[in-house]
């Protein structure tokens, strides 16, 4: 057994290798995936930070300061939900390129190809991250979380990758094309637009204040936007884990199925 998991965990780090050496050649997409969320915090704090931000109350520089205390913990995670474009598109890449064949020839661990690929899209993302921060540091977002807040927002977020990563491997995995590929994740990257990311979402229209209240990201924003803001999570924390699990528990069993019945043929 220990033999077994030792030989995955091996080819699990090759595949990675070769996913961060591809990123390494190509760093515009790291960039690239960082400068969506990037541009919405710019555009929707200097845009309309001053209006939003009067609603939330004013902070030493006034409603902008407030405005950027507010979305940057949603612009992260919609940062997280984004990346998942580029995982769905590498894995169809794969499948449809011809690679996968050369892979089913090799003496390698099945499930360690989706694996690399996860850890992989991980570090990207991470990465991605860093730069939405220190933009947001550098135009005045000021958190007050301490050490141990930092971490578990860290935690969080990692969280959120990995779960949201097996579930775009799995939309690449149903993909026939790379295009197909691409406009799958859309939906995952457009869901935080519709939770608490950019405004409360007790501000909103009835209907839509419900489905944003009970949508998976909703509570990962909140929690993220107290875990920075020193604020209590209350039960967020918990659900936001519950939510990660599920997803990436669906994502994993799903991606695992349509790669063992592709690679059978």
């Amino acid at each position: 057994m220990s033999s077994t998991l030792a030989l995955a965990a091996h080819d699990s780090m090759t595949m990675l290798r070769r996913n961060l050496k591809h990123a390494a050649r190509y760093p515009a997409l790291t960039f690239s995936q960082a400068m969506t969320p990037i541009l919405m915090l710019l555009l929707f704090v200097f845009a309309f930070g001053d209006s939003i931000g009067a609603s939330l109350g004013s902070g030493p520089g006034g409603g902008r300061d407030a405005y950027l205390a507010y979305l940057t913990p949603g612009i992260l995670v919609m940062g997280v939900a984004g990346g998942s474009m580029s995982t769905s598109v590498a894995i169809c890449s794969d499948m449809t390129g011809g690679i996968i064949n050369r892979f089913r020839t090799m003496n390698i661990v099945r499930s360690s190809f989706m694996t690399g690929h996860v850890i992989g899209s991980v570090v990207q993302t991470l990465v991605g991250l860093v730069l939405v921060v220190a933009v947001a540091l550098a135009v005045g977002f000021r958190p007050h979380a301490g050490a141990a807040a930092w971490a578990a927002a860290f935690g969080l977020l990692l969280a959120i990758a990995v779960a949201v990563t097996w579930l775009s491997v799995a939309l690449g995995l149903i993909s026939k094309t790379v295009e197909s590929a691409g406009n799958k994740p859309l939906l995952v990257q457009f869901l935080p637009f519709l939770g608490s990311a950019f405004v409360p979402a007790g501000s909103m229209a009835p209907g839509l204040r419900l489905f944003a209240e009970y949508q998976p990201f909703t509570p990962m924003i909140e929690t993220l936007r107290g875990l920075l803001s020193g604020t209590p999570v209350g039960s967020g924390g918990w659900v936001s884990l519950a939510w990660c699990a599920g997803i990436g528990t669906v994502g994993y069993v799903w991606s695992r199925r349509l790669f063992n019945r592709t690679t059978r043929r």
